[in-house]
């Protein structure tokens, strides 16, 4: 299974998925936002096989995120997370960092469907794809 990091501010969002992602068997770690999650990355020496981020966050943002995670681990997949459409529109320049941006309020079967499907690596031509 997945070693995966969560990272988003809402404390009841982020408890939901990293059970959700625990009942799949993946080891997950958390972090409360953009600067946490650099930080336990570094930590971890990027050994991570997908980084889950919030976009709208305080400190640093998911997209300040995913830029710094793409330049230092441009191996470690990026699965982002929103339930604003302007924070899904800036995201869309980033189509070639990062897998997919999944809309908020998502199920649990959305989010581990999203999580497997990034860690796979595989598009899901289902869903809203950020590029569309």
């Amino acid at each position: 299974m997945a070693r995966i990091l969560v990272t988003e501010d809402d404390d009841a969002v982020r408890s939901f998925v990293k059970r959700a992602l625990e009942l799949d068997g993946h080891t997950v770690e958390i972090a409360e936002d953009g600067a946490q999650a650099v930080d336990v990355i570094t930590r971890a020496g990027g050994n991570f096989d997908l980084l889950l981020s919030d976009i709208k966050m305080p400190v640093m943002d998911g997209i300040a995120l995913a830029l710094v995670v793409a330049r230092d681990w441009p191996s470690l997949r990026i699965l982002l997370m929103t339930g604003f459409a302007d924070q899904r529109e800036r995201a869309h320049n980033l189509e070639a960092l990062v897998h997919d941006v999944v809309t908020k309020p998502f199920s649990l079967a959305d989010i581990r469907r999203a999580v497997s499907l990034a860690i796979a690596g595989v598009i899901d031509d289902d869903r809203n794809r950020l590029y569309a």
